[in-house]
């Protein structure tokens, strides 16, 4: 009998091996020079990401979900205004919106993408309406043509959620371009630190001095304190770490491409649900995600035969108890049959390999594992 093949589902030391040389010249450099919060090594990875995107301006964060939140907190809306946000999507969407005192208002997702359904967005928007935040999940750029004309349409702030999706376009333009770009450095990401880290592009000149100030406490000058601000600053080691990858990004994205395209040509479509694919889409396979009615038989199936996976993610956003109780406590209302589809996609949806460790032999391995539990 021949051995199990044993496929990780992501290793960050493997993932990071390449950079190691890298990572410890840029650390003893910086840990000589004494400088660690807001010095040149977050200026240039500002600039380089901004190039990177397209965008105007980069500002550098502590986190995605600080990326997310801060816009929401120097708007200035009034106390009762609603966001609406994708009721499939991680629940630091959501906790952004509570967190900056406003309403979370859920919008089904597309059945084929996974992704916001831009068709059931308007019904929801009202005169409390200030913002719709949109989520890039999986590294699938979201259908930004309706979005936006929504957004010009009722005067809405929009806010790209692009914690998984560096360097994806739409029609050829980065996300994180279109509106306020939100973006996570977390380990795991294409682009990911060794810590927590995020990021945001904006395009105003007003908006961008005002979210400089507010991540450092709210100041401009030292000592002086302009708004009641956060402690958001993106750290220099971070931001050395980050430009290194930075330098490999294009070339990681080609190879999850590759394996993602691999997974299309093996799996057999009949036996599980495929992603869907369309050609003005340019993903970057952050997540690869399949669908199956028997997930969890099926995970402990590849885990039998040493193929580890994740479920991004078990629980829709709406059956969280911390959702539960702050809609409870505010006298919101949680409509249960509002949530059909995206129940649908938590229940069903399993993250199969595809990084930058794995080789084509892993995903053929991988694909053809899944076709035997399909038969």
């Amino acid at each position: 009998m021949s051995p199990i093949r044993s496929v990780d589902y992501e290793n960050l030391a493997g993932l990071n091996a390449p950079f190691k040389a890298a990572f410890e010249s840029e650390f003893s450099r910086l840990l000589e020079k004494g400088w660690f919060i807001l010095g040149e090594q977050v200026t240039a990875f500002e600039n380089e990401f901004a190039n990177f995107l397209g965008a105007e301006h980069f500002l550098g964060l502590a986190s995605g979900l600080d990326a997310l939140e801060i816009p929401l907190k120097v708007m200035d809306y009034p106390d009762d205004s609603e966001v609406i946000v994708p009721s499939n999507t991680y629940i630091a969407t959501i906790n952004a919106v509570l967190n900056a005192g406003f309403k979370p208002v859920f919008v089904e997702p597309d059945i084929h993408t996974y992704l916001i359904d831009p068709a059931k967005i308007e019904e929801k928007i009202n005169e409390k309406t200030r913002a719709i935040i949109i989520v890039h999940l999986y590294g699938k750029p979201c259908e930004m043509d309706p979005i936006l004309a929504l957004c010009k349409k009722y005067r809405l702030t929009l806010i790209e959620d692009c914690a998984q999706s560096h360097g994806a376009t739409y029609n050829g333009k980065q996300t994180g371009t279109f509106g306020i770009g939100a973006f996570s450095f977390y380990p795991t990401k294409n682009l990911g630190a060794l810590g927590d880290a995020g990021g945001i592009s904006i395009a105003d000149q007003s908006l961008f001095e005002k979210i400089k100030a507010w991540r450092n406490y709210g100041s401009r000058v030292k000592y002086q304190n302009e708004y009641v601000g956060d402690n958001s600053r993106l750290d220099e080691i971070q931001a050395g770490f980050l430009r290194i990858k930075l330098a490999a990004l294009n070339s990681i994205t080609a190879h999850k491409r590759k394996l993602a395209q691999l997974y299309h040509t093996e799996l057999d479509p009949n036996k599980v649900i495929l992603p869907h694919q369309a050609g003005h889409l340019g993903e970057v396979h952050h997540i690869f995600p399949i669908r199956h009615p028997k997930r969890n038989e099926l995970k402990q199936y590849l885990l039998d035969k040493g193929i580890r996976t994740e479920i991004h993610y078990p629980i829709v956003p709406c059956d969280q108890k911390s959702i539960h109780d702050i809609f409870s406590k505010k006298g919101w209302k949680l409509q249960a049959e509002d949530f059909v589809l995206a129940r649908e996609i938590h229940s069903t949806i399993l993250s199969l390999p595809v990084s930058t460790i794995h080789s084509e032999d892993d995903i053929r391995y991988v694909a053809a594992t899944i076709n035997s539990f399909a038969s």
